[in-house]
């Protein structure tokens, strides 16, 4: 098996890709899995339609039936292809919308999402529903900005701040990124909010390296003995 967790980006933004590269600096260390961020050839400017998001499965499938890695992220914040690219790989493959629940949940009883756009909101619900959480958001909030303003250092810093206040007004304890454009501006955005943000490609690939390191039962066993 290969000794590598791919993090692919469904979309053909360059600076959405290196902000999610950024992102997970901090999980690379000698002895863990390498981590690999790729980009899917051909993808939407963003996956903002029902239309991108359904178009990016089997484009998905076809890249990671190419590259062998012990573990698969897809990294978009509403799960694209998750399900589908499951059927053509024995590996783990984890969505960053339901890590960064998870991840959320772990944390607070209540969660908001700082959406990449409007037509990205009966997506993430969807999924929440299927997680049977959807009772535990608090503030949905899009910000519909062009995914080359969302990845930019600073220009779309003062609307993910306000958003996220917004959420902490309307009662929730912890705040996710709803987009993986967003990457760049966690640590800023959970100073200026006083609430846990969760960055959601972060969450999936702490996810991933659990599954990937986590030594098997017999594994366990046979070390303790020596």
């Amino acid at each position: 098996m290969s000794n590598r967790i791919l993090v692919i980006n469904p979309n053909s933004s360059a600076s959405c890709t290196q902000g999610i590269d950024a992102a997970l600096a901090g999980f690379r260390a000698p002895g863990l899995p390498r981590i690999e961020v790729a980009q899917l050839e051909g993808g939407p400017p963003a996956v903002v339609t029902w239309r991108d998001w359904f178009g990016v499965a089997e484009p998905l499938c076809r890249l990671v039936e190419r590259e062998a890695a012990a573990a698969y992220v897809i990294a978009c914040v509403s799960d694209p292809g998750v399900d589908a690219v499951r059927t053509v790989t024995r590996a783990p493959v984890f969505g960053p919308l339901r890590s960064a629940v998870a991840a959320a949940l772990a944390r607070a009883d209540r969660f908001g999402i700082i959406a990449f756009g409007d037509p990205s909101l009966p997506r993430q619900r969807r999924s929440l529903q299927a997680m049977g959480v959807e009772g535990r958001l608090l503030g949905h909030i899009p910000l519909n900005l062009p995914m080359e303003v969302l990845t930019d250092p600073a220009a779309p810093r003062a609307a993910l701040v306000a958003a996220a206040r917004r959420i902490a007004e309307l009662g929730a304890e912890a705040v996710i990124l709803g987009c993986a454009g967003m990457a760049f501006h966690r640590a800023a955005v959970e100073q200026a909010c006083g609430l846990p943000v969760i960055e959601p490609c972060q969450a999936a690939v702490a996810l991933a390296l659990q599954a990937v390191v986590a030594p098997q039962p017999a594994q366990a066993l046979a070390q303790a003995a020596e």
